[in-house]
């Protein structure tokens, strides 16, 4: 009644929403937001801690606006040439002065016209030209234009009535003093032109004019030509103000900061940021609870997908015992994550990978199935880059997950079909090794750490696995025990000739030994064949009967050169001696702590069969004596239980058909076949296999398996049908 538990249907349900509480627990302190009961105007009644790292955008937008007033504004300097201005002027004076047929004051008429008209088109024929240059915007254009224009000088009206008298050569002389000083003035660039302007006598007195008038004109027509170049480049300015606003970094309140301290007042400030973060009991919702809860339920299925994938309806291929150790086995995972956790910070994001989070899929790796650790070590790299996430603007960070599934795949590849010890550690040192370089690739393809950072990475990650592989050793010997749990370290431990059973099987009934030896061939061959535990068969058959060393005279194969002790005692006696060594050996598996699974095969690998020679024995016995038996049948069976698991069922069978052999003298092929299918149907027909789940296509398997190890093992004895033949012809 006790065990039915471990397939009971309500159990399973009930483990399967402990993993669901074990999921959803271990990931809601990474992903819930924390709440709080504040009102404005109010103490605290205590500090009041950020539950997650948020962005205080009224103090980025401060910090941005800010930063935006720092910014210089842009000037451009404008290509205007004030000297390609008085070209175009004393160009025109020349020609027209050379006009005997205009009079000088037509010419003067002329020039006041013209020479004012010479800088507006000068100026609008630059900004047509200048369109679409990449180096000036419109804007800028038309703000130089009208700057341009506003700033224009006013020629004084004597001095139109001076250019009519001009010569040629007195023009050319003052073009290149004109043209000289416009140059100088307006090379370094302008905001405004009156300054430069304020200047031009002074250089025209330093001048090679001598003459006065022609000073005069010089320095006017020079103002005139004078104009401002540079000037507020709006677009360029405004473009840098909103540079400076995007390059400003956001404000962040980060995860752990007393936003509010106890006794302090809660101000509406406060109130209104934490209404924003949706931090407020009030403003509460409960979708993340839910989303967590949808996640926690997808891990789960996973899980039962794969655990449940094939299994035998109403049995399951994992029993609910199994189940507990693997919630076991996820708990101690995520705990060791946790606690690595809380020791990361935001300087030192790289501590997590410390944690030995290959531990889990080593541990089901060695204590329930490779696939199955395959499948967790997805889950456990999805929950530990929540775990592990220090970034606010995503809930994974699967930098850590990438790692996680690393260093499980490595831990997993060393240690498959482990059978030693140091495997585990071997195991440990691979994961160490793949970690580091996984660590390595993800910093080396980012922005390169400081060398200490880099190093501090890699060896914390060198460090996981050295950490996973001593844990793993540590917790072994306890869920062996707790859950009777025979790994493939364990078996090969057993399977040591040097075992103290083992050698007192070997010293004290060579016999029994090196019949055991071989029914640990053929139990093995028969249960890899059929997808049984092979190595359980093997060692379970070592010490199936380890009984025989109470009494190793009574047993046939121990009886070389000596009269067989049966021959001289009741039946019933030979019976209990007979049945006895199955009890036995139990007893003294108990005692050396051998495991249950091996007890188990111990115990059930003869069932309740019938010891059919002494009971005939007995009743032969009784017929001479004239008396009626005073037994049945039933009191010459072994007292079971009939075998309980496949395992137990092939040692079973294996034991009889190696018995069976080894009785015949030269059996042929067709004897080895007939009688190993008599041996399994006798079995059936007695009921002896139906406690445990072999179905007919195994056990046409097993009988096909057995028959090819038989022949390869006593393949000198084996007579094939061409030797018989010729025997026969012999004959």
């Amino acid at each position: 009644m006790l065990s039915s538990w471990k397939h009971s249907p309500a159990v399973r349900w009930v483990l399967l929403l402990l993993f669901v509480v074990l999921f959803y627990f271990s990931l809601a302190p990474h992903v819930l937001p924390t709440t709080y009961d504040i009102e404005p105007g109010k103490r605290s009644d205590r500090d009041v801690i950020a539950p997650s790292a948020k962005e205080d955008k009224k103090r980025t937008l401060a910090a941005q606006e800010l930063a935006a007033e720092q910014v210089e504004p842009i000037y451009t300097v404008v290509s205007l040439k004030g000297d390609a201005l008085l070209d175009q002027i004393f160009k025109r004076i020349e020609q027209l002065n050379q006009d005997d047929q205009v009079t000088e004051q037509n010419k003067v008429n002329i020039y006041r016209s013209e020479i004012p008209q010479f800088y507006l088109d000068y100026v609008d024929r630059f900004v047509q030209l200048n369109r679409g240059n990449d180096a000036y915007n419109d804007t800028l254009l038309e703000d130089m234009a009208q700057g341009v224009k506003d700033q224009a000088y006013r020629l004084p009206e004597e001095t139109y009535y001076k250019l009519p008298s001009l010569s040629v050569e007195q023009l050319t002389e003052m073009r290149d003093v004109a043209v000289a000083i416009v140059k100088k003035q307006m090379s370094e660039g302008l905001r405004e032109a009156e300054t430069a302007r304020s200047k031009v006598a002074e250089l025209v007195n330093a001048s090679t004019l001598t003459d006065r008038k022609s000073r005069e004109i010089v320095q006017e027509l020079a103002r005139f030509a004078i104009m401002p170049n540079r000037f507020l480049n709006k677009e360029a300015t405004n473009e840098a103000k909103v540079a400076a606003k995007e390059e400003t970094p956001p404000v962040m309140i980060k995860q752990g900061d007393i936003v509010i301290k106890k006794g302090d007042i809660v101000t509406l400030e406060n109130y209104e940021m934490f209404s924003d973060f949706n931090w407020l009991q009030d403003k509460k919702t409960y979708w993340p609870q839910f989303g967590l809860l949808l996640l926690s339920l997808l891990f789960v299925i996973v899980i039962y997908s794969y655990m449940e994938k094939g299994a035998t309806p109403g049995v399951g291929k994992y029993s609910n015992a199994q189940f507990v150790m693997l919630w076991l086995i996820y708990l101690l995972n995520l705990l060791a994550m946790e606690i690595v956790q809380l020791t990361q910070t935001d300087t030192m994001p790289y501590v997590g990978y410390l944690a030995p989070t290959a531990m889990g899929a080593m541990l089901i790796a060695i204590l329930l199935d490779v696939p199955l650790a395959v499948v967790s070590s997805f889950l456990f790299a999805i929950a530990g880059s929540v775990i592990f996430n220090t970034r606010t603007d995503t809930i994974f960070d699967f930098n850590y997950g990438f790692v996680i599934a690393v260093v499980s795949f490595a831990a997993i590849f060393g240690i498959h079909r482990a059978g030693q010890r140091s495997t585990i550690l071997k195991a440990g040192i691979m994961a160490s090794l793949f970690g580091s370089a996984s660590v390595l690739a993800i910093v080396m393809l980012g922005e390169l750490p400081q060398k200490s950072e880099l190093v501090l990475t890699a060896a914390f990650a060198f460090a996981s696995g050295l950490l996973t592989s001593i844990l793993v050793i540590g917790l072994m010997p306890f869920f062996e025990v707790s859950f009777g749990i025979l790994s493939a370290l364990k078996l090969v431990e057993l399977s040591n000739p040097n075992h103290p059973l083992l050698r007192k099987l070997l010293t004290e009934t060579p016999g029994t030994y090196h019949h055991s030896v071989m029914v640990g061939n053929l139990s093995e061959a028969a249960a890899e064949a059929i997808g049984a535990n092979g190595l359980l068969c093997r060692v379970g058959s070592f010490y199936h009967d380890i009984g025989k060393t109470k009494r190793p005279s009574y047993f046939i194969e121990n009886q070389s050169n000596m009269e067989n002790p049966h021959d001289h005692i009741e039946p019933k006696l030979s019976k209990s001696i007979i049945i006895a060594h199955a009890r036995d050996g139990v007893e003294m598996l108990k005692a050396h702590n051998i495991p249950k699974p091996i007890r188990d095969i111990a115990e059930q690998h003869h069932g309740t069969t019938f010891l059919a020679y002494f009971y005939h024995k007995a009743v032969k016995q009784a017929e001479e004596e004239g008396v009626d038996p005073d037994f049945t049948e039933d009191d010459f069976r072994y007292s079971g239980p009939k075998a309980q698991s496949k395992e137990a069922a092939i040692v079973g069978i294996a034991d009889s058909v190696e018995a069976a052999v080894r009785s015949l003298r030269s059996p042929s092929v067709e004897q080895v076949e007939t009688m190993i299918a008599k041996i399994i149907k006798g079995r059936l027909d007695d009921g002896q296999l139906s406690d445990c789940d072999l179905t007919l296509k195994e056990l046409d398997k097993i009988a096909q398996t057995l028959k090819e190890t038989v022949i390869g093992i006593f393949h000198s004895r084996i007579e094939y049908p061409e030797e018989v033949k010729s025997k026969e012809r012999l004959a």
